[in-house]
């Protein structure tokens, strides 16, 4: 990915969170991630597709998608659902 740019995103961890893992993915690639605020690398050329949600060991919950625009990144705020069903939130945050 040459031409890349940053996008920083803020994974909240909900009140039942205690065994909760966040995955985060891009463009269908599965990315490492952990509670609290990360950056990472996007096409500075086209849409990338990103997609957060929950696993437990039993089940996934809170999925939410979004189409980041390159040019126009806003950093984003994961939050989950309020109870372990459903689906998540993200949240653009103006600088």
């Amino acid at each position: 990915m040459a031409d890349s740019e940053r996008l920083e995103l803020t994974l909240r961890r909900p009140w039942f969170g205690a065994l909760l893992k966040p995955t985060v993915v891009f463009n269908g690639r599965g990315q490492p991630a952990q509670w609290g605020t990360g950056t990472w690398r996007v096409s500075a050329d086209g849409q990338t597709q990103v997609s957060v949600f929950l696993y437990n060991r039993l089940w996934k919950f809170g999925q939410v998608d979004v189409l980041v625009t390159p040019g126009a990144l806003t950093p984003l705020v994961y939050v989950a659902p309020l109870l372990p069903v459903g689906r998540g939130r993200l949240v653009a945050v103006p600088r």
